[in-house]
């Protein structure tokens, strides 16, 4: 099969994956595309595809670890820096001299420098997939921000251990200074550059939208997908780290957008690109994933014959080794960061024992571990096969499926028992936010005297009459957000009984509904007069894409409506 068609399959049936997952919930949509990819290469004539570890690097973790860069909300990431530094250097270092010397006395075929190389490759999660099967489940806000920071920055890394653990299998040299100084100038050197690259970015993008608008906002979305590659090729070139110059240009490019407000067309082009090629990128992945199992663990198994239990034996001590190794960190190394942030307030959730069991079983391991596994050179510099690969690319593989079932399975038990805060921080944030719009609004409606005094008297009975109708919209959506207002008036009080502010509730959840409503029978409207040819194409595009903003924004403001509504009816029962 040529390799177009191969990429088109491999697209198409990760959308229709994401389709089905939809209907099987019960299964996360990775588990769902490893299990189909395997079986759609393991009949002799089935799919396969050659894994390239460096294409593979090249292609889909740049944009998707920029991806998360750019997402991750920074003022919690740099809050709790001390425990995602703590767990994305110090557990892999930790992982990788324990779990090293647990595989060279468990097989001791597997040369020490060799079950280095295995610890290393298996030490760092996998950003994808830890998003991905923990996605809705209830993981606290911030404890989840933690595991995406060390995502984000351990595959640096486990990667940089990987590569000394390889050199040394080569070579017979190790030089902890070497390693120290080595690990500093590709980590820094690689934060460095994706920093430069996306603040770069950000300048020229502001120069150019300064002159010409929001008119090159398509372009400039094409110019933000590239971003990624360029950043991280650019780290390559100059021997960094390509992955971490790939997340720093994320995280520098979100900067820079906090000064884009007024370019609504790149930020809706911008959002709805990155979801389609983080879906697409995500599925391609998991798929990959799943066609390259039964090659490696299938093969390998079958070879073995009846001693095949031993090497699934194998699989499932360092599987389980690598988690207890993790939770040990957690409580003796991250523990006191995380009690400490709590006590600043920077962590909402009290670190305690099933919130601990759900991080460690949140280490899941993917593809970025098989590629660095497959990465492993063929031969030593003699021209010796390179001892144990076979056995070092298996129990890696088989790693990343016992992390990912036992998380899918695990994590939802776990989660069942962590006690959730009575109101998420940001929900709370978020209130007050709309709040404060609310009233500068408000406030920004009043003309001054001079200007009114100039106009005549119809205008400006005319004005006011706006002005009280678009404020009055105002206070209600105050009215809805605000739980703790003062009533300004007698008046105002007498309406402010608990039944008075719920009935004013579910009469704007059916304002709200209503309008919805009207925006749907007014698209229905102008789709009829397209297939009527009394407007054209590129007018319905026009039209169609007004009321879609405007269905967006209403949407938003009856999901608050009907939450705040809820919330009154349940006090209410309450009393």
């Amino acid at each position: 099969m040529h390799t177009v068609e191969t990429v088109l399959l491999v697209l198409m049936i990760g959308a229709v994956t994401g389709i089905i997952a939809r209907y099987i919930r019960a299964i996360p949509l990775p588990l769902i595309q490893i299990m189909l990819g395997a079986a759609l290469s393991w009949p002799q004539q089935g799919l396969h595809i050659d894994f390239d570890p460096g294409l593979f690097m090249l292609l889909f973790i740049p944009p998707l670890l920029f991806a998360d860069g750019w997402r991750i909300p920074k003022r919690e990431f740099f809050a709790l820096y001390r425990p995602i530094l703590r767990l994305a250097f110090g557990l892999v270092l930790f992982t990788v001299i324990g779990l090293g010397y647990l595989i060279h006395w468990m097989i001791p075929e597997i040369p020490l420098t060799v079950a280095f190389a295995l610890a290393a490759v298996i030490s760092p999660t996998d950003a994808v997939a830890v998003s991905a099967i923990t996605r809705n489940l209830g993981m606290p806000a911030h404890t989840m921000h933690v595991l995406e920071g060390e995502s984000l920055l351990n595959d640096a890394s486990g990667l940089v251990a990987l590569k000394f653990a390889i050199a040394a299998t080569l070579t017979g040299v190790f030089s902890w200074t070497q390693v120290t100084q080595e690990f500093l100038w590709i980590a820094l050197g690689g934060l460095g550059v994706g920093a430069a690259v996306g603040w770069g970015f950000s300048y020229l993008r502001d120069t150019v939208t300064r002159r010409l608008g929001d008119v090159a906002a398509t372009q400039m979305v094409l110019l933000l997908v590239l971003l990624p590659f360029a950043a991280y090729l650019l780290g390559e070139k100059i021997g960094v780290s390509g992955i971490l110059a790939a997340v720093a240009a994320g995280v520098a490019t979100n900067f820079g957008d906090l000064n884009r407000a007024d370019y609504i067309s790149e930020r809706m082009q911008t959002a709805g690109t990155w979801a389609m090629v983080e879906s697409a990128f995500n599925g391609a992945i998991f798929l990959l994933l799943g066609l390259q199992l039964p090659s490696i663990i299938g093969v390998t198994l079958r070879d073995a014959g009846h001693d095949w239990w031993i090497l699934v034996g194998y699989v499932a001590i360092i599987s389980i080794a690598l988690l207890a190794l993790r939770w040990i960190w957690l409580m003796l190394g991250v523990s006191r960061s995380l009690h400490k942030a709590h006590q600043a307030g920077k962590l909402i959730k009290k670190p305690d024992l099933w919130l601990n069991l759900a991080t460690t079983l949140a280490g899941i391991r993917g593809a970025v571990t098989l590629a660095g596994a497959l990465s492993v050179p063929l031969l030593l510099n003699n021209g010796q096969p390179f001892p144990a690969r076979d056995m070092l690319i298996f129990l890696a593989t088989g790693t990343i499926l016992f992390t990912l079932v036992i998380g899918s399975i695990g994590l939802p038990l776990v989660l069942r028992r962590v006690q959730a805060t009575s109101e998420p921080e940001s929900v709370r944030e978020e209130r007050q936010a709309r709040i404060a719009a609310c009233r500068a609004a408000i406030n920004s409606l009043a003309m001054s005297d001079d200007d009114a005094a100039q106009q005549p008297t119809e205008w400006q009975a005319q004005q006011h009459e706006i002005e009280g109708r678009i404020a009055r919209e105002y206070r209600n959506r105050i009215d809805l957000l605000d739980e703790e207002r003062t009533p300004e008036s007698a008046e105002v009080q007498d309406l402010a009984t608990p039944d008075a502010v719920q009935e004013r509730r579910l009469r704007y959840v059916a304002e709200l509904e209503m309008r919805l409503n009207c925006i749907k029978v007014e698209r229905h409207t102008i789709y009829a007069e397209r297939h009527n040819n009394r407007i054209n194409d590129e007018s319905l595009r026009s039209l169609v894409q007004e009321l879609d903003l405007s269905e967006i924004t209403l949407r938003k403001r009856l999901e608050v409506a009907r939450r705040a509504a809820a919330k009154q009816a349940a006090k209410l029962e309450g009393h």
